[in-house]
């Protein structure tokens, strides 16, 4: 028993000298385990790199929001151009309709003083016709007197153009021996120039315009027109009738 003890004790040492072999196979030979060698860098080669991300990243997110600040100051750019061209049509517009008001206003103005012209005017010629019929009435003529020829109703008016228009009517109460008066109409027209009295004559000859003779045979009316020097200022006009060298009538005309 007790050799037995010993032959055990010497046996023993065998499996634990292999173990640690075996242990030491597996540490440093072929199925020993990968070891990772890495060397050791300091913080402060970490901080520049992320130093710049950061920096990156911040750069990044001020050009979008700069970015979006642009467009939206585009939309509202755009939104105050549109807002503008529309006033600018509406402006245009008013401009428009404006000068077509003032044009027709214009227009009414000077349609109201052509009508007040012809207003007066008519009103005038009215005038004038009653009194040429009341004329009519007293002048009738009656045969077996004295052959007359007279000038009635004669007036002078100014137009709108400066140029003055005289209206007369002739009045000839015939007798057995002159059925007809035949003569010629002249107006002898004072005015003032410069403070110079002055007399024209129309017309100045006898023979002179045609539109000047007369042909009586109881009532001509005669209307016509002239003109004065620029600056001159009218003092009177005499309607005068002549036959051959022999003055039958004269009037004043009523200015």
């Amino acid at each position: 028993m007790g050799e037995t003890k010993a032959l055990y004790r010497q046996v023993m040492p065998i499996p634990a000298i292999s173990l640690k072999l075996r242990k030491l196979r597996h540490r440093f030979g072929i199925a020993a385990p990968r070891v990772v060698v890495r060397s050791h860098v300091s913080w402060q080669w970490y901080l520049l790199p992320g130093l710049l991300l950061l920096l990156l990243l911040l750069t990044g997110g001020w050009l979008l929001m700069e970015h979006n600040e642009a467009g939206e100051i585009n939309k509202e750019l755009q939104a105050l151009r549109a807002q503008l061209e529309e006033q600018e049509s509406e402006l245009d517009a008013l401009r428009s309709t404006a000068e077509t008001r003032h044009n027709a206003v214009s227009i009414e103005k000077a349609t109201q003083r052509q009508l007040l012209s012809r207003i007066k005017e008519l009103e005038l010629e009215n005038g004038a016709l009653k009194e040429d019929m009341r004329l009519f009435e007293r002048l009738i003529p009656v045969l077996g007197e004295e052959a007359v020829v007279r000038v009635e109703n004669f007036r002078v008016t100014q137009d709108e153009s400066g140029r003055y228009r005289y209206r007369l009517l002739v009045a000839f109460q015939p007798s057995r021996q002159k059925p007809e008066f035949v003569g010629r109409l002249q107006l002898a027209i004072g005015y003032r120039l410069n403070g110079v009295e002055h007399q024209m004559l129309m017309p100045e000859k006898s023979d002179a315009a045609q539109e000047y003779q007369l042909a009586v045979k109881h009532f001509l009316r005669r209307e016509g027109g002239f003109t004065l020097p620029p600056g001159a200022r009218l003092a009177s006009v005499e309607a005068r009738i002549w036959q051959g060298a022999t003055l039958m009538s004269k009037r004043l005309a009523q200015l």
